[in-house]
């Protein structure tokens, strides 16, 4: 069964990955808006594209965030990579909050930090062999 993308669910979720209150993005929006407003908005499991792009340009985020973010979905990718190995032998063992996007972020900053790791023992090496060759 396909789980449904909850668009209110995905603003909420994003408003607060960037720590912004209910209250500041009702102020954006204009005067029409509120608090309450917004909490009820993000209840909703489809927002209106004319609003959604205004919210979108509000939090900087792409329209394509709301529309398609699912949590269950990218739990599941995280999930997969760990049990296909993938990082089996990188050294480290990974804790995640539970937050489904600190969870995305986290990989991502795990993944540059090796990269990075091993891009200075290549760097290391190549000095090593430019000292041997002279």
């Amino acid at each position: 069964m396909e789980q449904k993308i909850h668009q209110g669910r995905n603003v909420k979720r994003f408003r607060e990955m960037l720590n912004i209150k209910q209250e500041a993005l009702a102020y954006d929006l204009g005067e029409d808006w509120s608090q309450k407003k917004i909490s009820l908005l993000e209840q909703k499991d489809v927002i209106e594209d004319n609003l959604l792009k205004q919210i979108s340009a509000i939090l900087k985020i792409p329209m394509e965030a709301f529309q398609n973010f699912n949590e269950e979905q990218a739990i599941n990718i995280i999930s997969n990579t760990f049990d296909n190995g993938a990082f089996l032998n990188t050294g480290y063992s990974p804790t995640f909050n539970t937050n489904p996007i600190d969870k995305i972020i986290q990989l991502h900053e795990e993944k540059i930090a090796l990269y990075e790791r091993m891009l200075k023992e290549k760097d290391e090496m190549m000095q090593r062999l430019e000292k041997l060759i002279k």
